[in-house]
């Protein structure tokens, strides 16, 4: 079991996902850092408060914290933004690789594979006896079935030609 175990986490697709959760970690860090040091700042010109995390609205005994959620909006929106134009780009390259590869393919005849000679069909390994029309071997001198002898049919065929 711990083998099955060691062989599923070493899956390449393992891997590449943890690397994935890994650099996204990493991402979303630096996406907070613009979001609260740069972009909320330049906002706050015009709305005249710095930081948006202490805007609370507070009813009775509880506070709701909607600065704080307007915050992680701005970060979510960045993110999805900067993923969509990673994903955008990727996929354009992808598809001007695939584009080249087929005209690539298109004009170099070694790429595209040689057509197949027609298969010759192999020669049957029976035939009907003249006789009485059962099916035998082909390389038979007399029918089983009747008792002819086809030798003298053979003869006689190479003789007419």
């Amino acid at each position: 079991m711990l083998k099955e175990f060691k062989d599923f986490a070493m899956k390449g697709n393992i891997m590449d996902m943890a690397i994935g959760v890994i650099i996204g970690g990493a991402f979303q860090k630096i996406v907070t850092s613009l979001v609260n040091d740069i972009i909320m700042p330049a906002i706050a010109i015009f709305t005249g408060k710095v930081d948006f995390s202490d805007l609370v609205l507070t009813i009775g005994h509880s506070s709701i914290k909607y600065g704080a959620f307007i915050t992680t909006i701005v970060d979510f929106l960045i993110i999805a933004f900067s993923i969509f134009i990673a994903i955008r780009s990727i996929n354009k390259l992808n598809d001007k690789t695939k584009e080249n590869m087929e005209k690539m393919v298109k004009k170099n005849k070694f790429l595209r594979g040689k057509k197949k000679k027609e298969e010759k069909k192999p020669e049957p390994t029976t035939k009907n006896c003249p006789y009485c029309f059962s099916e035998i071997n082909r390389k038979a001198t007399k029918c089983p079935h009747c008792t002819s002898d086809l030798s003298v049919d053979k003869k006689s065929k190479n003789k007419k030609n």
